[in-house]
């Protein structure tokens, strides 16, 4: 069945150009996840987890090796945008689905909020001499233009993004390894288990941090309408892009942790300027090196990175719009570019306003970090359970490995790590949570109840979309 034969079927138009490949698929991943996205929080991770900060980034992988395989299962049954709003909605039921959605709304609208405060903090202590404000304008700007001209100039730019990314990291992996075997740092295995600091609950909470280096790869299922060989290689990209990415982290973090100058008022004060990373790159090899790896971070943070969450924030609004879940005007399709080109306004002009404003917090970053990694979480959770409710209750699947253990496994790990998170993160997700119930019944009072369009494939047999 073709891609959109698949689209077709759910009462849907092919709207979006389907242009990205596998290649393009596995660039979007890397480039949302940030492949040295761990320089700019490792210091939280590394005093959060008792130092074994390569260990917390070794657990995510585990954590979300299974989500990945959620993640796989739903989209073949759903090919389509809207990642876990639609497999929750058609795999659960349409209210579930809303709440889905606007749970994880929590995690892609903010993200690119976040990114591009986190650059343009960065930048601004590099080049102080422009002002944060301006630096976030920039950033804005730039991946705007490039995500209206349409997904396949996002595509070679991210490309271009990601060469130089993997560059600065090759960079600080040999240096870091000749340091080490030069005699600099302290060569031990620490960052994977140490016995004086390892509990479990001190190993979730540090994941419950680290897991904002893995946002990204769930990204690629809403490219689902956007892809050329369909449903299939969203899922193989996923799990591709989670594998590699969560080897890099954990490389890098394992080298850095052996280099730190002094982890013992590392653990102790913890890392509030974030520097801790480029402490241990400079002891490696000299500030050139500390600098390098600062401004590649800010960079890769402002535009690959941002531009990318700007493309996923923007498919998710479509979708939920184009169901009436969200005002209709963004659904709105761009004729020429074959974008959704309100919802990616919407997303830089939301991004533009919260990122000025927390800027002028000093919690800023840190209250974005709690809510995007609360949000992300409890979509996954749902994911986990939209699995077993619609392959196995409903669709009576015999596959019980694919269909019960192995997302009864990542909602078990999930589930620890989001007990286990920071108590603000919790109150503030938790908050959101009630905001969207409140919504949902103001939809039920209002006459608007939540339905999706096209339900009809989804009560076909489980023979059936085994073949999709």
């Amino acid at each position: 069945m073709q891609p959109q034969d698949e689209l077709a079927g759910y009462g849907y138009r092919q709207e979006l150009a389907r242009r990205l490949r596998f290649r393009d698929l596995l660039a979007y991943g890397l480039v949302y996840m940030v492949p040295i996205a761990p320089m700019a929080i490792f210091g939280s991770v590394y005093a959060g987890s008792g130092g074994m900060v390569a260990l917390a980034y070794a657990v995510g992988v585990v954590a979300l090796v299974f989500t990945a395989f959620s993640y796989a299962q739903m989209v073949k049954a759903f090919p389509m945008s809207g990642s876990v709003y639609n497999y929750a909605g058609r795999g659960i039921s349409a209210p579930v689905g809303f709440l889905a959605g606007w749970v994880i709304l929590l995690d892609y609208v903010l993200v690119p909020c976040l990114l591009y405060l986190v650059a343009s903090v960065a930048m601004y202590a590099t080049v102080p001499t422009v002002p944060v404000w301006l630096w976030l304008l920039g950033f804005v700007a730039v991946n705007t233009v490039v995500n209206s001209v349409g997904i396949r100039m996002t595509a070679v730019v991210t490309r271009v993004m990601l060469v130089g990314e993997l560059i600065v990291l090759a960079v600080f992996l040999a240096v870091a390894g000749w340091a080490l075997a030069s005699g600099r740092g302290r060569f031990g295995w620490e960052a994977f288990y140490n016995s004086d600091t390892f509990t479990w609950s001190v190993v979730a909470g540090a994941v419950s941090v680290a897991v904002l280096s893995f946002l990204g790869f769930d990204g690629i299922s809403m490219l689902a309408e956007e892809t050329r060989g369909g449903s299939r290689q969203i899922g193989r990209a996923m799990a591709a892009v989670l594998i590699l990415a969560g080897v890099l982290f954990i490389a890098q973090t394992w080298l850095a942790a052996m280099l730190v100058p002094d982890p013992g008022v590392l653990l102790a004060q913890g890392d509030p300027n974030g520097t801790a990373f480029y402490d241990a790159a400079a002891l490696a090899g000299g500030g050139w090196l500390a600098t390098v790896c600062a401004v590649a971070t800010a960079i890769a943070w402002g535009l690959p990175n941002s531009m990318v969450a700007q493309v996923a924030t923007s498919r998710l609004l479509y979708a939920m719009a184009r169901d009436r879940q969200l005002p209709a005007f963004l659904a709105k399709v761009s004729i020429r570019r074959n974008v959704p080109i309100n919802a990616t306004l919407l997303t830089a002009a939301v991004s533009l306003a919260l990122g000025l404003y927390m800027a002028t917090r000093a919690d800023g970053i840190t209250l974005l970090s709690s809510l995007i990694n609360f949000g992300a979480m409890v979509a996954f959770l749902v994911l986990h359970v939209s699995v077993v409710v619609h392959h196995l209750i409903r669709r009576r699947s015999g596959n019980w490995w694919a269909h019960l253990v192995m997302p009864g496994i990542g909602f078990a790990i999930l589930a620890y790590v989001v007990v286990n998170a920071n108590i603000a993160a919790q109150r503030l997700g938790l908050a959101w949570l009630a905001l969207g119930v409140l919504v949902l019944a103001s939809f039920y009072a209002t006459g608007h109840r939540p339905a999706l369009s096209g339900l009809a494939p989804a009560q076909r047999s489980g023979r059936d979309l085994e073949r999709v």
